[in-house]
């Protein structure tokens, strides 16, 4: 008779000993805006109780060279990412910070969630976010796919938002994990910085970011390392992928549950930032 083997309790791999860390990209947040008075309440605390470091971009602007260098620790020459078409990109050549997490320590859980299918979608123009199978169907990595470019990001970076909410709250947690909102860049390239419809938005995903970050503390008895930032600019009427400073200029936001942070340099390399973070769990 032909039997199926299932694993006993015991045999699964036990949690990761190390921090957990979570790093959320929010796309094409200029700080000035946030820092505004009744814009990014939430992540303007978070500064203030972590902290703050600047950044600068490589050309060209563009999210997916950015996001690639952020995520996968490459500059734009190693991963070859030239614009959002991904042609040419070696990202399967570098992984991406959750599989070195893995790597480094294959009991790890990780984590990631995203509207834009460039960074988590097998069957789009990336991923950046190797979807790495085989920990798939053992339940040691999961990966949400949404399409904000379908169904409009207001709406898709809420759900992201529940989605990662459970996860932490329910769902077990994770030791490495990748929270992804666009929802803010599109603003900006559909109405430009001057209004208040990119303000609205960076309300809205900073309302998502308190929810994460509530999870996160709900988790007491775990020790979290949270790491905040974006990809890249806007200029002043919207639009970015040249070398400005408004379209070039990037932050990170480094904060803990429990008070305690790495001694990070004021300013960092973006193509560094998930290196140091993993280096600090």
């Amino acid at each position: 008779m032909n039997s199926i083997h299932r694993n006993a309790p015991s045999e699964q791999p036990a949690p990761s000993s190390k921090r957990n860390l979570l790093i959320i990209g929010i796309d094409g947040c200029r700080w000035d805006v946030v820092a505004e008075s009744g814009v990014g309440t939430r992540l303007k605390s978070l500064s203030e109780e972590g902290s703050l470091h600047r950044m600068w971009m490589e050309a060209p602007t563009i999210s997916a060279p950015g996001w690639g260098s952020i995520l996968t620790g490459a500059t734009h020459a190693e991963h070859g990412l030239r614009d959002n078409s991904c042609v040419g990109g070696r990202t399967w050549n570098y992984p991406d910070f959750l599989a070195k997490a893995f790597y480094e320590d294959q009991s790890s859980r990780t984590f990631a969630a995203a509207g834009w299918p460039v960074l988590v979608d097998p069957h789009g123009l990336g991923p950046i976010i190797h979807p790495r199978m085989e920990q798939q169907y053992a339940g040691l990595h999961n990966v949400i796919v949404r399409d904000g470019e379908t169904f409009g990001y207001q709406r898709i970076d809420a759900e992201i938002a529940d989605i990662a909410v459970a996860k932490i709250r329910h769902g077990g947690g994770f030791d490495a994990g990748f929270v992804y909102f666009c929802d803010v860049d599109d603003a900006g390239h559909v109405y430009g910085l001057g209004d208040e419809q990119y303000r609205d938005a960076i309300r809205r995903v900073d309302a998502h970011v308190s929810a994460v970050i509530d999870a996160v503390q709900s988790r007491e008895d775990e020790d979290w390392l949270v790491v905040l930032t974006t990809d890249h600019g806007h200029r002043d009427e919207g639009g970015h992928g040249g070398t400005s400073d408004r379209e070039r200029e990037s932050w990170a936001i480094v904060w803990s549950s429990n008070g305690e942070l790495p001694q990070w340099p004021v300013e960092i390399a973006p193509h560094k930032l998930a290196e140091m973070a993993l280096a600090a769990r």
